[in-house]
């Protein structure tokens, strides 16, 4: 009798309702740091590098006179706090007026926190930003993973099945077989090797929506994911769903009491983003800056061409923050006679950065990055190409 009481969910539409429904794990008051460390949390030096970032987004796009930066899923205004404080430093240094150009946006459904830096701008939607698209940096840390999916098991059949959760306690059960565009996107983006019964995946195509928004935000400039991924070729077998609670991993229970999160398919939202770029047209501003202060190679991209510099690339968060001037090196010994005050501080941030380049931990991450404009394209080197291969478009 308990389980004809019971409501019965795919884990879309549980998920979206314990994490973001009215008494919502991210509505609560002690936000995401209260249960959970990411990358924004352990180091300063995180939001330093990305706030380097933008400056590159920043001197490639020839310096526009309004220069956006978008974080998704912005938690308390945290990584923006430390950018907007980063890009002070950097603008005494160099002289580049980025401080004052500067436009921060924090996309995120939870409340604006009281005491936030006023210069930031709080949507509770990306439908909120500027519809006629913004010129600079888009950085989504650990938002897609929080993107709501649903869950699919293969019967003993082989057949995909979609799974249904249990609000109040968790348990699952399978539900109708997976068909339509979810299918499309299991045979495509999660291929099984084998139709063994309890074989899962989780169907990433509201992420790759997701994602396809967020890039069409940009009129030009960069936009990166940052998560824990896998490619294609090597999906979990039972997939990755879980929650998180006061910094512990525990079972996935959709009632608002711990964080529900999957890793990402990150090649297949890296695709979905080429693919709204290829629906757009002339996203480079060239109208707000003279001739003269145009980058020679600052050109209307063409995104139904395979120009390298346009295409998607992934690279591990070890190297995206090495590019960046993120180092974990040790400081010299002699520092510690000549200013043992000095070689405290230096230890101590060896110790944050060697955190956050962990291959074991933080520096595990992978990082999409997806230019919309030529010049934004190899801000940090080459990388892995992100969404499917040359190869793989023309089916081969």
């Amino acid at each position: 009798m308990a389980s004809e009481t019971r409501e019965w969910l795919g884990w879309r539409d549980a998920a979206e309702h314990a994490l973001y429904g009215p008494e919502g794990f991210f509505r609560r008051t002690e936000g995401p740091a209260g249960h959970f460390r990411t990358s924004v949390h352990a180091s300063p030096r995180y939001a330093a590098a990305v706030a380097e970032l933008l400056a590159r987004v920043d001197r490639a796009l020839g310096h526009p006179a309004e220069l956006a930066m978008v974080d998704m899923g912005a938690g308390r205004g945290e990584l923006l706090t430390g950018v907007l404080a980063c890009a002070a430093g950097m603008a005494a240094r160099r002289g580049s007026g980025l401080a004052e150009r500067l436009r921060p946006y924090a996309v995120e459904r939870a409340p604006r926190p009281p005491g936030l830096d006023p210069r930031i701008t709080w949507l509770g939607d990306l439908g909120e930003l500027p519809r006629d698209g913004l010129d600079g940096l888009l950085f989504a840390n650990e938002w897609l993973d929080n993107v709501p999916v649903d869950v699919a098991e293969a019967d003993a059949d082989g057949a995909w099945r979609r799974v249904l959760v249990a609000t109040e306690d968790g348990a699952e059960r399978l539900g109708e077989q997976v068909g339509g565009a979810d299918a499309d996107w299991l045979a495509r983006w999660w291929p099984s090797a084998r139709d063994e019964p309890g074989l899962r995946a989780e169907i990433g195509r509201p992420r790759d929506e997701a994602w396809a928004e967020a890039v069409r935000a940009l009129r030009s400039g960069l936009a990166v994911a940052v998560d824990y991924a896998h490619e294609r070729g090597a999906r979990p077998l039972f997939g990755t769903l879980t929650g998180f609670r006061e910094g512990r991993e525990v079972r996935p229970v959709p009632d608002g009491s711990c964080d529900l999160t999957a890793h990402v398919a990150l090649d297949a939202c890296a695709a979905a983003g080429e693919a709204a770029l290829r629906g757009m047209a002339d996203p480079t501003p060239e109208d707000h800056r003279p001739a003269d202060h145009r980058p020679a190679d600052h050109r209307p991209a063409d995104h139904s061409r395979a120009d390298p510099s346009l295409l998607p690339v992934t690279l591990p968060q070890r190297d995206a923050l090495r590019a960046l001037g993120v180092e974990g090196r040790r400081p010299p010994l002699a520092l510690a006679t000549d200013d043992p005050a000095a070689y405290v501080r230096a230890l101590s941030a060896a110790g944050e950065a060697a955190e956050l380049l962990d291959p074991a931990g933080l520096g595990g991450f992978t990082w999409l990055l997806q230019p919309t404009v030529a010049v934004c394209g190899g801000l940090l080197g080459p990388g892995r190409p992100g969404g499917e291969t040359a190869a793989e478009r023309l089916g081969s």
